[in-house]
């Protein structure tokens, strides 16, 4: 038997990563440590408070003020976030012009810059004696120290995820559905309404529940700009922080429970947008 005819040695196939057990176990493990435990705690703690501590706690009329203000100005920014991200994204992927690169970069400028840094910013532009506030408070628009100022620190942050989202749909849909839609003599409007926005909706809802979501937490950008005037500028996560350097540790949980509870949904929401509407999708196939 020569050299030609010995038969080659069976290559193995290494991962690069160690096995699935060792891997499953690492990464349970580092979740576990930074994610689930402190969320465990949260729940154990909260259920510990029983039906009246949980009364007592939100039952405070400034506790109702805050989570109001909390939830409505979330809301209005995802909605708000959501349409001009899409917008902006729509310029991103649909057009070719001078600093577009550029752009594309500023949109993930929320997501680095330090949101305490992103407050004092805003309530430098919008306050009475700001670049655009000293022109909008004479006309009797207060932004910086009210509501409308906390909707736009929230659309600040917000932003890059409608954007994000619904970016790389418009990527991988292309142009040809909707020059199909012209040739076959659509309006610039149908086709909006009957093609590109059914394929944009689940990216357009899971961007506003993102958004909803990162708004309803969020501290560092609203605080400054806010003013933090109890039952009028003051949010849920400021309002914890009261709670816990007046030792009200039960009410902190309390409203700490009612955020967490939010987000999971949105949560549960953004995992179950693109399931519904790819069974949507086979029932209108089979149909």
């Amino acid at each position: 038997m020569n050299a030609a005819t010995l038969p080659l040695p069976t290559l193995r196939w290494r991962r690069p990563l160690p096995g699935f057990g060792l891997s499953l176990g690492l990464g349970l493990a580092w979740l576990s440590l930074v994610v689930l435990l402190p969320l465990a705690a949260l729940t154990i703690k909260a259920a510990g408070l029983g039906a009246e501590g949980w009364l007592r706690a939100i039952q405070d009329p400034r506790v109702q003020a805050s989570l109001k203000l909390s939830f409505s100005a979330a809301f209005f920014a995802a909605v708000f976030a959501s349409v001009v991200g899409a917008l902006v994204a729509w310029v991103i992927v649909r057009y070719r012009f001078p600093g577009r690169r550029l752009l594309d970069a500023l949109v993930d400028l929320p997501f680095a810059l330090p949101t305490a840094v992103a407050g004092i910013a805003l309530t430098a532009i919008y306050s009475a004696n700001g670049w655009v506030g000293r022109w909008l408070e004479p006309m009797g628009l207060k932004i910086a120290y009210a509501p409308a100022g906390i909707v736009i620190a929230l659309i600040f942050i917000g932003l890059p995820f409608a954007v994000r989202t619904v970016q790389p749909v418009l990527e991988a849909l292309g142009r040809e559905q909707e020059e199909a839609a012209a040739s076959l003599g659509a309006s610039r409007f149908t086709t909006l309404r009957r093609v590109v926005l059914p394929e944009l909706l689940p990216a357009l809802l899971t961007g506003f529940s993102l958004a909803f979501a990162r708004g309803l937490g969020e501290y560092g950008s609203v605080i400054f700009i806010a003013g933090n005037l109890p039952y009028k500028t003051e949010i849920a996560p400021l309002l914890i922080t009261i709670r816990l350097e007046e030792y009200d540790y039960n009410g902190a949980i309390a409203i700490a429970a009612l955020l967490l509870a939010a987000s999971f949904v949105c949560l549960l929401a953004i995992n179950a947008i693109p399931s519904l509407f790819a069974h949507e999708r086979r029932e209108r196939g089979r149909d």
